[in-house]
């Protein structure tokens, strides 16, 4: 029997991977618990053992993170480094004293080099300084790299990451301040249409990212926990030729909530990184099969969901 622990199990990537075990990828001999910031504070050691002695993992998936979108992070770069650098220490440590097989923790494309060539790949990590943006966070989920190495060089532990390009799906957080790109146009589309105002959006629009669908992350991230061996990082992405740009995101979200007035581009504001276009063709060896969902239905479905759960939405 495994017992596979998820920390941050109640936001958008836990909620995702919560809800395909429980369906399609359910398998008896595995018993999966989900917890949040309000079960324990990963911050805290001894919290942590507490937590650890109570579920006795033999798997964890760790996503538990302090995240935000570009203007949150220009603001608070040491909060975020000294946050996600002790609660990543914290439960790498505990998965050790407890003898867990394997751990996979979530990094993210925005920790790779500003100044790097495209498309970036899985040795490219720590090739030069992340963007100044959010240098932070992202030299904070780097050393979760550096973690997984050093336990396997002294313990031969099989800790291992994942980096996911920008994900987005039911239970993000739609917070205007705080949220990702994709959820906060969500809301603030949601907002323009219900209150018949233009439709603001910051920056040129003309930045591109890559976006992956929360429930395709999670079946990835399930099939890399059953299967994957390496402690080297896996990038989990859709392909560089799915990258769109940030107009682009716009007018999908805007098509599919239905909205019909203006839309503005304060080009006042940061546009943050232009591009971060990252390789998938690490993934597709392992998963040649994998199907990931098209952009505008999984825009469709998210919309779909704030607008039912607006009120319970993290916003």
């Amino acid at each position: 029997m495994k017992t596979i622990l998820v920390t941050g199990g109640t936001g958008l990537v836990g909620s995702a991977i919560k809800q395909v075990v429980e369906t399609t990828e359910k398998r008896e001999e595995e018993q999966w618990v989900f917890i949040g910031s309000k079960d324990c504070d990963l911050e805290n050691i001894d919290e942590t053992r507490k937590l650890f002695d109570s579920v006795k993992p033999t798997h964890v998936i760790h996503l538990a993170a302090m995240v935000g979108g570009l203007f949150h992070n220009l603001a608070h770069n040491l909060k975020f480094f000294r946050k996600n650098m002790a609660i990543n220490d914290n439960v790498l440590a505990l998965c050790h004293e407890f003898d867990v097989v394997k751990c996979v923790s979530c990094l993210s494309t925005c920790i790779f080099p500003d100044k790097t060539t495209y498309p970036i790949d899985e040795k490219m990590v720590h090739l030069g300084p992340p963007h100044d943006s959010n240098f932070g966070y992202s030299y904070a989920k780097r050393m979760i790299d550096v973690l997984n190495k050093g336990y396997a060089q002294e313990h031969g532990r099989k800790y291992t990451s994942v980096i996911p390009c920008n994900v987005f799906g039911p239970h993000d957080n739609y917070n205007l301040q705080a949220g990702h790109v994709l959820p906060a146009l969500i809301h603030k589309a949601y907002v323009a249409k219900r209150d018949d105002t233009s439709l603001e959006v910051f920056g040129s629009g003309k930045p591109l990212r890559q976006f992956i669908y929360s429930l395709d992350l999670a079946r990835l991230f399930i099939r890399v926990v059953r299967e994957y061996e390496d402690v080297e990082p896996i990038i989990l992405s859709v392909g560089e030729s799915d990258e769109v740009s940030i107009r682009d995101a716009v007018s999908a979200v805007v098509k599919a909530i239905d909205f019909t007035g203006n839309v503005e581009y304060d080009t006042s504001k940061a546009d943050g990184q232009f591009k971060k276009t990252a390789s998938n063709e690490k993934l597709l060896k392992l998963f040649p099969d994998f199907k990931f969902t098209p952009f505008d239905q999984a825009i469709q479905e998210s919309v779909q969901w704030f607008v039912e759960n607006y009120d319970s939405a993290r916003k």
